[in-house]
């Protein structure tokens, strides 16, 4: 008879690397292009001025209209989705209902990250892209675009679409007085939530 930890089986190692999404996957995904990505990382912005490293999700009705939004602050260097998929759950579930009992989703989820480096694809851009699906899934929503906004600008991952203002660098320009201390993360999702 053996004691001890069991070693970690190659199976076990590869569920573990599927949470993440590469930008082909994701463009086999079909996720629906967004009609005016500028106007769309322009509003985002203005209603949260996120600075690095901030998320901002939004729900969007099928005119293109938001129905809601939240920000939020998050841990850098994560490269697995399961904790991405369970923060954007958790900020979903407070700013708009669940769509599960439709048929088929009507509303999209967008996300924003405003973060440090390259605008293009990294392996934490993945996880939030597995995290960004499996939290529509999980609540009722269609997959939406996912965006990068760094000090270069902003990055529309997948379509090959982006521009340099707004950037991540504006947040320090005009900064937003009511934004918490970052060392206060847990007050800020309530405070940056917004409804319409």
């Amino acid at each position: 008879m053996t004691i001890g930890f069991v070693p970690e089986t190659s199976s076990a190692a590869a569920f573990l690397v599927t949470r993440t999404l590469e930008p082909t996957e994701w463009a086999d995904m079909d996720v629906p292009l967004l009609a005016s990505p500028r106007e769309v990382v322009k509003d985002l912005y203005a209603r949260h001025m996120p600075a690095q490293p901030t998320a901002v999700v939004a729900a969007y009705d099928p005119d293109g209209r938001i129905r809601a939004s939240a920000s939020f602050g998050y841990r850098t260097g994560v490269v697995d989705g399961w904790e991405r998929r369970n923060a954007l759950l958790s900020h979903l579930r407070r700013v708009i209902p669940h769509d599960l009992r439709l048929r088929n989703p009507v509303r999209t989820a967008v996300l924003m990250v405003s973060r440090d480096g390259v605008p293009g694809w990294t392996a934490e851009d993945g996880a939030w892209m597995w995290g960004l699906r499996d939290a529509c899934t999980l609540h009722g929503l269609r997959c939406g675009s996912y965006v990068t906004l760094t000090r270069d600008g902003w990055n529309v991952i997948g379509e090959n679409r982006a521009g340099r203002t707004p950037n991540a660098s504006w947040s320090h320009a005009h900064p937003d007085p009511h934004r918490a201390d970052p060392a206060n993360a847990v007050a800020a999702p309530l405070r940056r939530a917004s409804l319409r």
